[in-house]
């Protein structure tokens, strides 16, 4: 009995330890995804929820200008009551209840207080107003266009930071497992070192020396564990929340072939997709309706309306009803206030003219150093590609040196130092592509959370 409770003792343990590493294998297995990170930035940005609030505020902006072309309704329930001789006089002729007895001259001086219950409809409506609402409507539209593009914009800015963020975690991650192998490097050599030191092979110094290089190894890991901790708290930063530790696994920094496009390709394109410039081409629509809209407004305005009116005395009794209707043409003789609004107008429109050409300016520079950037940094990387193989290959044969007693201690750690720096410069150069390739994307106004595959 003793033994089959044992058994399935051990089944159980088994099946929970298989389960807990099939649990820390999908860990591992599933890295924090860029994609995710980006989404998840979206969802809480402060930045993104202003820009989609003020894209609102527009939208509202564009329903309040078109409501102007509803006819406007209203309904009044109005209760008084009174003696003077104008509102008696007046309240008996809308009741329509007026006698003979209300001419006596001492009842049209000194009438009886009297009660009236007007329950009234007022309708107004703006037939023609040389097109000024239609234009206001085209402003306020462009106005919404606008500010949409703009919170394109500042969305690609949230973007921008949680990759750049997520190569900085990948660069510190790699920086640490060089550092790492590094000290396992430097730990071999100590041991190697001692090994020759007792067999005769090498004399104390070259001990001393192997384990004072083995400390300042390690004195880098620890700062490079320091990097990516602090990795993670930038990149945590940029996503507006924190990442668990569960989390904290990101794929293997690697190099990637990047197809550049021609310099003047990317400045066309970028002055065709930034949305910023797109805000402003649109600013410059609405603008230019708003002047419109002024100019309109010295022109005539037809306006019809219409009332209707019910009085009684007392509220539930019956009484008089009476209606108008009627249009109205209005034209403003002397229009000094539209004229000092066209003129604002007008200096409007010029402004975001030549904001707009301040920009295209300001874009074709940001193209151009991301471009040159980026073609820099790929050369760059294909060099530390060749000076670590040299390394390699140096350190290679400096080992073998050193083991056959034609080389000095000195001499291998230079060539440690050597291979260290270079493995690290082809790790920088790699991190500055991706860096100079995202930014240059950015600069082209292409980077947005659909095309990330490039920054995995």
């Amino acid at each position: 009995m003793r033994i089959h409770r044992t058994k399935i003792f051990l089944a159980f343990a088994t099946i929970g330890l298989c389960q807990v590493g099939l649990a820390q294998s999908d860990s591992v297995a599933n890295p924090l995804n860029l994609q995710e990170a980006v989404v998840l930035a979206l969802r809480q940005s402060p930045e993104h929820r202003v820009a989609a609030l003020d894209a609102e505020a527009a939208l509202l902006d564009e329903h309040l200008a078109k409501s102007a072309l509803l006819p406007a309704l209203s309904f009044t329930e109005l209760a008084s009551r009174g003696n003077d001789p104008v509102y008696v006089f007046g309240a008996h002729l809308r009741q329509q209840n007026f006698t003979q007895a209300d001419f006596a001259l001492n009842q049209l001086n000194r009438p009886t207080p009297i009660g009236n219950f007007a329950t009234s409809f007022s309708g107004d409506w703006v037939a023609f107003d040389s097109w000024k609402t239609e234009f206001t409507i085209r402003s306020a539209g462009e106005k919404t266009n606008a500010m949409r593009s703009a919170a394109t914009r500042t969305d690609q800015e949230i973007v921008h930071r949680v990759v750049l963020g997520y190569q900085g975690v990948l660069i510190a991650r790699k920086q640490l497992d060089v550092e790492r192998h590094q000290v396992e490097t430097a730990q071999a050599l100590v041991d190697s070192s001692k090994s020759r030191v007792i067999s005769g092979l090498a004399v104390d110094s070259d001990e001393l020396s192997a384990e004072a290089n083995l400390s300042v190894r390690q004195q880098e890991e620890i700062a490079a564990e320091g990097d990516l901790e602090i990795a993670w708290a930038e990149l945590e930063r940029a996503e507006g929340a924190a990442i668990p530790d569960s989390s904290r696994h990101v794929r293997e920094l690697s190099p990637v072939q990047f197809e550049q496009p021609a310099l003047s390709d990317s400045i066309r394109a970028a002055l065709e997709a930034r949305p910023d410039r797109k805000s402003l081409e649109q600013t410059a629509a609405a603008s230019h309706a708003d002047v419109l809209a002024a100019r309109s407004s010295f022109a005539p305005t037809l306006h019809a309306f219409g009332d209707w009116e019910q009085d009684r005395n007392p509220f539930a009794g019956s009484g008089g009803n009476n209606w108008m209707a009627g249009v109205e043409l209005k034209l403003d003789i002397l229009p000094f206030t539209k004229r000092q609004q066209l003129q604002g107008t007008r200096i409007a429109e010029e402004r975001v003219h030549v904001e707009t050409q301040s920009v295209d300016a300001q874009i074709r520079l940001e193209v151009t150093r991301a471009w040159y950037t980026q073609q820099a940094a790929s050369r760059m990387v294909q060099v530390a590609q060749a000076a670590r193989t040299q390394t390699e290959e140096s350190l290679r044969i400096l080992r073998n040196r050193y083991n056959a007693g034609l080389a000095t201690m000195t001499d291998l750690l230079r060539g440690e130092d050597a291979e260290r720096q270079a493995e690290a410069n082809y790790w920088a150069a790699v991190f500055r592509s991706r860096i100079a390739w995202c930014d240059l994307k950015f600069a082209m106004g292409t980077l947005n959370a659909a095309n990330l595959s490039d920054f995995e």
